[in-house]
């Protein structure tokens, strides 16, 4: 049987911070189970935490939005982006806030709303990880 599910579309402005706009969206539209479908846009700032690092990198300049995939939630989010610089050199990794939008950032999220995303430390690493609920 198909799950019933609302495709949010909605565009982030220069100056925005990506995550946290990202955030206020799910937020304001109560999504509990969610996933980035698509994200097309450019960025002036990154703060981007790689593979196993404590701390976030940034970087300032112009920046594509080549990628931007995830899990969004009221009860937590987890969101990977990649970005390429104006030779098409590419950076990816987790989606810190700090990244802020040049001309735009263009979103779609399909939201499931059989499902609530919940995050549970998992002490095999000690990150929150994600639980699936049905509702």
């Amino acid at each position: 049987m198909p799950t019933p599910s609302t495709i949010h579309a909605f565009r982030l402005k220069p100056g925005e911070d990506l995550k946290g706009g990202i955030a206020q969206f799910v937020q304001a539209h109560a999504i509990e189970a969610g996933h980035i479908s698509t994200c097309v846009g450019s960025l002036t700032e990154y703060s981007i935490r790689f593979a196993n690092e404590k701390t976030a990198a940034t970087g300032s300049g112009h920046f594509e939005i080549v990628s931007l995939t995830g899990i969004v939630s009221t009860h937590g989010s987890h969101l990977h982006i990649s970005i390429s610089d104006k030779t098409g050199a590419t950076l990816g990794g987790h989606l810190m806030d700090g990244s802020k939008i040049y001309t735009t950032a263009e979103i779609v999220i399909i939201e499931d709303e059989n499902r609530r995303y919940v995050r549970e430390l998992d002490p095999t690493y000690g990150y929150e990880e994600l639980k699936v609920n049905d509702r």
